[in-house]
């Protein structure tokens, strides 16, 4: 029987909200694996008021040891004719239902719940937990000697005294929990997950300035760091601004972390529609300051692309300036030594030539020729409708079928992982790799430029895009396709590929969410061109 229980799909309902069940177990000893439980009692809590209440005892089916019977006071005589758990746990469970289950060191109750729901052919139980012992040690660690449940009652004049009975504990526990949040909520605990995230929160100077993501909304969105200056030093996104941004406080003590919030002066939040919208949102802004902190996603200083240069026999050119040419190009690429591992992986593929010296100029062909690796026409032998050939080859591939290149370097691969070349091979695999994912993008980009306008759908949430850029975001079917005006100086020079990185890893986020199987493209100003195929490379 399956005992999965709801958890609140919403972490940010207000305390006052949460149901809350306190509970407390007494059993014959110390382990769940081997010792059996002999009572469970509990209170039910809702907006600090008790909704109700739960006492049984349980017959464990053995002897109580008689240093139980002393701690407890629960005799083998009491329980004799006391229901079996296999009685008790329906009740139980039907009673808690959905609440936060709370314990002091609830770890101990939880241990002994579980392994009777798995005993009685239930699973383990789902709801979420706050332990009272953990709280303590956050909040109150310093004003008291120890954090039993006996000082902390005291400490917080319970008017129950705790006596190791199962629902006088538990009564106990619910007045130190009500008032321990009293004190979380100077802290500006006061939603479930910050309660469930409290007690881990880093003890430091930096734990302060949790209030302010105080303003912050439950929703998607992008949140900005700010210095005193007012510098936007970190950008991100979230599902959950509020709760992303207070997540920073918990537990994190990553040195880049600590910096960072040494820093923080104040954050800015934007909510957006969709989480496409925060994607891209984060990333546009992220090339617009270029955070110090955003180390990597940090935008390139410039651009670099692959190209095929004009002249009688062409050969590959590293440039970092995108002209409205006529001519092939490949990328943009972050780094220049990534645009020639690109280079280097096309070289491998086909032999394009490599030398500068002009054609017909030497009585012999360059070292490049003579190896075999390249066909040059250092010694005027190259013709030019050979090499002709030899282009087309290439520039099929960049818009037709990209496996006229990888397919040479995968076979390459293979046959010197066969030879036991495995340092070359694994050189190999890493240009394979790298070109794939530049003929890849060069295809997806084409084809979203071609469509021109595309409205999408993913459930509820839709976008509009334009000219392989994101324009809006909305939550609500059937809205219509609207005109998309892109300024002049945002166009791009080439239809080929992206004008800068922003663009291509821009494009490259809308792609990637239009190829989810549960995106729906609904229009598009032109008939849309599938991209083509980049073979994967198996693992």
């Amino acid at each position: 029987m399956d005992l999965l229980q709801r958890s609140f799909d919403d972490l940010g309902a207000p305390l006052s909200t949460v149901p809350f069940c306190v509970f407390d177990v007494e059993t014959t000893g110390g382990s769940p694996a081997t010792e059996s439980l002999t009572e469970i009692g509990a209170v039910k809590y809702l907006g600090g008021e008790v909704i109700g209440e739960f006492q049984t005892l349980i017959n464990p089916g053995r002897e109580i040891p008689p240093f139980i019977t002393i701690l407890t006071g629960i005799t083998h005589a009491m329980v004799v004719e006391a229901p079996r758990i296999e009685t008790v746990l329906p009740s139980f469970l039907e009673f808690i239902g959905e609440s936060v289950l709370v314990g002091h060191n609830v770890r101990f109750d939880l241990g002994f719940l579980n392994a009777a729901a798995l005993q009685c052919g239930y699973s383990r139980v789902s709801n979420r937990s706050v332990d009272t012992l953990a709280l303590a040690r956050r909040l109150v660690r310093n004003e008291i000697r120890n954090l039993k449940l006996e000082s902390l009652a005291a400490h917080f004049r319970s008017p129950v005294k705790p006596n190791h009975r199962a629902l006088e504990d538990a009564r106990a526990t619910g007045h130190v929990l009500h008032a321990l949040l009293e004190r979380a909520g100077t802290l500006g605990v006061t939603a479930l997950e910050d309660l469930l995230e409290l007690p881990t929160a880093r003890g430091s100077t930096n734990y302060s300035k949790m209030s302010l993501a105080d303003e912050l909304p439950r929703r998607p969105g992008v949140y900005l760091f700010k210095d005193r200056q007012g510098n936007v030093i970190y950008v991100g996104k979230a599902k959950n601004l509020r709760t992303r941004v207070r997540s920073y406080f918990y537990g994190d003590t990553r040195r880049s972390i600590t910096n960072l919030l040494n820093e923080l002066h104040s954050i800015e939040g934007r909510v957006c529609e969709t989480e496409l919208e925060a994607s891209i949102t984060e990333l546009r802004l992220i090339h617009t300051f270029r955070p110090r902190h955003n180390r990597r996603s940090k935008p390139p200083k410039s651009s670099h692309w692959v190209k095929l240069t004009k002249e009688e026999f062409p050969r590959l050119s590293l440039v970092r300036t995108l002209r409205d040419d006529g001519l092939a190009y490949l990328g943009p690429f972050r780094s220049r030594a990534s645009a020639e591992l690109v280079m280097t992986a096309i070289w491998d593929a086909l032999p394009i030539r490599r030398c500068l010296t002009k054609p017909g100029s030497r009585n012999a062909v360059c070292a490049f020729a003579q190896l075999g690796v390249a066909r040059c026409p250092c010694d005027g032998s190259l013709t030019t409708d050979e090499y002709t050939h030899i282009i087309g080859r290439l520039l099929n591939a960049l818009d037709r079928d990209p496996d006229v290149l990888l397919s040479p370097i995968r076979h390459k691969m293979i046959d010197l992982a066969a030879a036991q070349r495995y340092e070359e091979a694994g050189w190999m695999r890493d240009r394979y790799r790298a070109l794939a994912k530049a003929l890849e993008r060069r295809s997806t980009w084409q084809s979203m430029l071609s469509a021109g306008t595309i409205r999408a759908e993913r459930g509820s949430d839709g976008a509009y895009i334009g000219d392989a850029r994101f324009v809006m975001a909305w939550i609500a079917p059937n809205q219509p396709l609207l005109p998309i005006d892109i300024a002049p100086e945002d166009r791009t020079v080439s239809d080929t590929v992206p004008p800068s990185v922003l663009a291509a890893e821009e494009a490259h986020l809308i792609w990637t969410w239009l190829a989810d199987a549960d995106t729906q493209i609904i229009q598009t100003a032109e008939p849309f061109r599938r991209p083509a195929r980049v073979p994967e490379l198996a693992a």
